[in-house]
């Protein structure tokens, strides 16, 4: 099963009935992206899964080889269609690249959700030229791209976009500082793009554990949190999913905080 193909399913796009959403940053079944696609699955959207495992394999938790084609399968079994694409987002020419695979292999999609990160903490004096780049490259310029490229195939009925982001400053420098700027672009879509029908909004999960967090600072979240748990994808997903759906698109232009209160 080849992970840059529809998996043998019938093309997206045949089935008016069914929406299209290309989620990015869905390379592990225990990540973000995975647990809103499987909501978006569910709720009756057809998925295009965007993906980098080379991200994963300098992180801590390292490649799941499997876990791209495992998630399409999952999502297939529940009744989407599913196209998995890879693109490396700190090349400047992989969202037009990732975009043109996306209208020959699904056509033209409804929602978009940014859900890929560059994320490797450093503070103001040990952050690397090379490093602060990447960031700005994946968080920043590819969403850009992704947002301005999403509108330029958007049908008459235009679209909905969520992307992800975080409050970080202190000791995660050039991922928060690519996030802020990130904010303003969604903000500024919102505005420039609500003539075209579509929305766009930012939104900010809080600490979600996908494998990231060890035991000290679980606990300490743990303690922060006013329901005493941790965030989940699924947490997420449910408003990943108002916010794309037509009930939710009148709300554009925001930045909302799904943390559980965390940030209260």
């Amino acid at each position: 099963m080849a992970l840059d193909d529809n998996h043998g399913a019938e093309p997206l796009g045949t089935d008016a009935q069914r929406p299209i959403a290309l989620v990015t940053g869905a390379g592990r079944q225990t990540g973000i992206a995975a647990g809103i696609a499987r909501k978006l699955a569910a709720d009756g959207w057809d998925l295009v899964l965007n993906y980098w495992q080379e991200y994963d394999a300098r992180m801590p938790w390292g490649i799941q080889p499997d876990d791209v084609e495992q998630l399409a399968a999952e999502l297939e079994a529940i009744g989407a269609k599913v196209v998995s694409l890879p693109a490396d987002f700190q090349a400047p020419e992989a969202v037009e690249k990732l975009m043109a695979d996306v209208a020959e292999q699904a056509g033209t999609v409804q929602g978009m959700v940014l859900s890929h990160a560059e994320s490797v903490d450093s503070g103001v004096l040990d952050t690397t030229l090379e490093s602060f780049e990447r960031h700005f490259a994946v968080n920043t310029r590819a969403s850009w791209q992704l947002i301005a490229a999403f509108a330029r195939q958007a049908g008459p009925d235009g679209g909905a976009i969520v992307a992800l982001t975080s409050d970080h400053t202190a000791f995660n420098l050039p991922y928060g500082a690519s996030k802020g700027a990130l904010d303003r672009i969604v903000i500024a879509a919102a505005r420039e793009l609500g003539p075209l029908g579509i929305s766009a909004n930012v939104l900010n999960p809080g600490p979600v554990d996908t494998g990231w967090m060890s035991p000290e600072v679980r606990t300490e979240v743990i303690r922060l949190q006013p329901g005493g748990r941790l965030g989940t994808p699924a947490d997420v997903a449910g408003t990943v999913a108002f916010l794309l759906s037509p009930e939710g698109r009148w709300v554009s232009g925001q930045l909302i905080k799904a943390d559980g209160g965390f940030s209260a």
